[in-house]
């Protein structure tokens, strides 16, 4: 039982919310730290690509949570660090980018790639039903053919 109890312990330790930030980049300021972690929610990192910087072990991503954190330490507002970032790294780097001209495939090609889809199976099926019209049916001819090749050889 102890044994189990233990296993359950180490497994409940292992099983909470990875938290990639070094203890040594966080802000004393407690309102300060959660400006940065906000921030941090909302860039990605170059490097994994579907993770926010917060959340990512890569080097550049924790570059980037050092540039936040120390420009905000320096007094830049959220959207000056953001800027800044924006400015250096591009609109890719937010998790969630502004629509705009540059940014249009992000926000139109799922949408025009369903799309399509839908067209090529809609075209798929509409050329399988008219690929081939049904046979005509048998003549009284052969009719009579096919009753005698059956009555020959039975099929088995």
């Amino acid at each position: 039982m102890r044994r189990l109890l233990l296993i359950l312990a180490c497994l409940t330790a292992f099983a909470g919310p990875a938290i990639a930030a070094d203890p040594s980049e966080m802000l004393k300021d407690p309102a300060l730290e959660s400006r940065a972690q906000h921030l941090g929610k909302e860039l990605r990192c170059l490097v994994c690509q579907s993770e926010s910087i917060e959340d990512s072990n890569a080097d550049l991503a924790r570059d980037l949570r050092v540039i936040v954190r120390e420009r905000i330490q320096s007094g830049e507002s959220d959207d000056q660090v953001m800027q800044y970032v924006v400015d250096r790294y591009g609109d890719y780097v937010l998790l969630r980018p502004p629509f705009k001209a540059s940014t249009l495939v992000l926000w139109v090609g799922p949408f025009a790639l369903l799309l399509a889809g839908l067209a090529a199976a809609a075209a798929f099926y509409r050329r399988r039903t008219n690929a081939a019209p049904p046979p005509p049916p048998l003549s009284a001819e052969e009719k009579r053919r096919l009753e005698a090749l059956l009555k020959d050889h039975p099929p088995s």
